[in-house]
């Protein structure tokens, strides 16, 4: 049986860590800041890939591979874009022949063999795929163009923690080219509509749709537009971003079109992604000090059937454990049928409390008997008796229930912590011990969030898009304000 986990409100980090090991998820590797994702966590990030994937096919993009190395001069074009990622990249500079001799021992052939030119392991691909559409795009009628990227990325980090920060980590990136300004703030802006369809319908996480600040955008970007959620203890996760780049990387790169009227124009890009940090937006969202507790539609496993068994029964059981099993993946139910007999039932259960599967079917002597089954709801711990020639109709709608449910409680918490404050006092206080979304002025300084953040290590996480303008004092400088900005302590 697995061991207990730590309380959240002992040790929150603690008990993150402890989540994601003991559930199987994902472990260290030996090397700080990589990870191994386990076959469970992968499965996780298959179904959130899976879901997403799709949606962005709704939407007309197609997905491409790029190379994982960048020539370092494509790489340095973009001057605002270098900045951000100069002190955490890394860099191959040397290729070595390894050969082994007749004694096993292995001898480094040609070791001085420097490249001609340095390659860095992608950070983000803008670059390289800007270089490339510049040969692609000729003419209006190549745009736009509306590309998407499955892999991996590389930043040297210096905090990490499993999932939230990585020095390499597995995400999604799109990358688009349009023939206007208007299409690609749209394009921008339909992707956060996107991400936070997902985030909410899917992940059963609420967001908070905004727009960086200033000092705060993606470098190479004119506005990059964003979605925060709100953890159990109160700090925010940057769930996604998409940036309206305007022509900057257009610029760097001479990427013209002919217009309609046989003009020579730049042309107009975005870019946006999400990684894996969304599992560990999952876990802080919705767990408890049992383990995970998982949306139904993205949980990789969302019924898993446990048989009761005793010699005398086991046959009985066996039987209609697997005729629940083939009822429900008929109804296209992700089931497992868990008949391991080295383990007990209450090893199991433990076990799948743990991973979070929203919903556990005991079946054993007496169920048979009484020709029902056991229900068991990971996300209320509600326990329910259904004949089960109904589960047919009655799992899915329970899956449905939980999902609902689900959200709704991650909804009702950070509604709870979306608080407006026009007092310094009390702004540190509401920071300090129970977090939030904190809706307060701000003068619009790049000095006055700096110091803000030194003092309570709050940052301003976005300006809503649903802001209206209000006239106000700045929080800290008591200087002039049009409109409140979102600070929040965050991951």
């Amino acid at each position: 049986m697995s061991p207990l986990l730590t309380k959240r409100n002992q040790n929150y980090s603690k008990w993150y860590n402890e989540i994601v090991i003991k559930s199987g998820l994902a472990e260290y590797s030996g090397i700080r800041g990589f990870m191994i994702i386990k076959p469970y966590g992968y499965s996780l990030w298959d179904r959130l890939k899976t879901i997403l994937d799709k949606m962005l096919k709704i939407t007309g993009h197609q997905n491409v591979y790029f190379p994982l190395l960048i020539p370092k001069s494509i790489f340095s074009k973009e001057k605002k874009h270098i900045k951000i990622f100069s002190e955490g990249c890394a860099i191959v500079t040397h290729s070595r022949l390894i050969k082994n001799n007749r004694d096993g021992e292995k001898l480094i052939i040609d070791s001085k063999s420097e490249l001609e030119e340095e390659l860095v392991i992608r950070p983000t691909s803008e670059s390289i795929i800007w270089n490339t559409y510049k040969r692609w795009i000729q003419s209006y009628r190549d745009l736009p163009i509306l590309s998407n990227q499955w892999g991996n990325a590389l930043r040297w980090e210096m905090r990490t923690r499993l999932f939230l920060r990585t020095t390499e980590f597995l995400w999604q990136e799109g990358h688009t080219a349009h023939s206007t300004k208007k299409e690609a703030i749209e394009e921008a802006i339909k992707i956060l509509n996107i991400y936070t369809n997902f985030s909410e319908k899917f992940m059963a996480i609420p967001v908070l749709k905004g727009i960086k600040p200033f000092m705060d955008k993606f470098y190479g970007s004119d506005k990059t537009y964003c979605i925060e959620a709100l953890m159990q203890d109160g700090k925010a996760l940057q769930m996604g971003t998409s940036h309206f780049l305007g022509q900057n990387f257009s610029k760097a790169f001479n990427v013209k079109f002919t217009n309609f009227n046989g003009k020579r124009e730049y042309v107009w890009g975005t870019s946006w992604g999400v990684s894996t940090r969304l599992i560990g937006g999952l876990i802080m969202s919705h767990s408890d000090d049992k383990g995970l507790i998982l949306p139904p539609k993205i949980a990789p496993i969302q019924v898993v059937i446990i048989p009761i068994c005793y010699k005398k029964n086991i046959v009985n059981v066996h039987e209609t454990s697997i005729k629940i099993l083939n009822i429900l993946e008929k109804e296209g139910i992700r089931v497992k049928y868990d008949d391991r007999i080295i383990l007990t039932p209450g090893w199991k259960f433990h076990e799948y409390e743990m991973k979070g599967i929203p919903i556990r079917i005991n079946i054993g002597k007496n169920e048979i008997e009484n020709e029902k089954v056991e229900i068991f709801r990971r996300d209320t711990y509600e326990k329910i008796y259904i004949p089960w020639i109904k589960l047919k109709n009655l799992i899915p709608k329970l899956l449905d229930e939980i999902q609902e449910n689900i959200y709704k409680k991650a909804l009702q918490r950070t509604q709870k912590l979306i608080i407006k404050l026009d007092h310094y006092n009390d702004f540190k206080h509401q920071i300090n011990h129970s977090g939030g979304f904190i809706f307060s002025h701000w003068d619009g300084t790049k000095n006055t969030g700096k110091k803000i953040q030194e003092e309570t290590e709050a940052t301003i996480r976005c300006i809503p898009i649903s802001n209206e303008k209000e006239e106000g004092k700045c929080i800290f400088s008591g200087k002039p304000s049009s409109q409140r900005v979102v600070f929040s302590k965050s991951y």
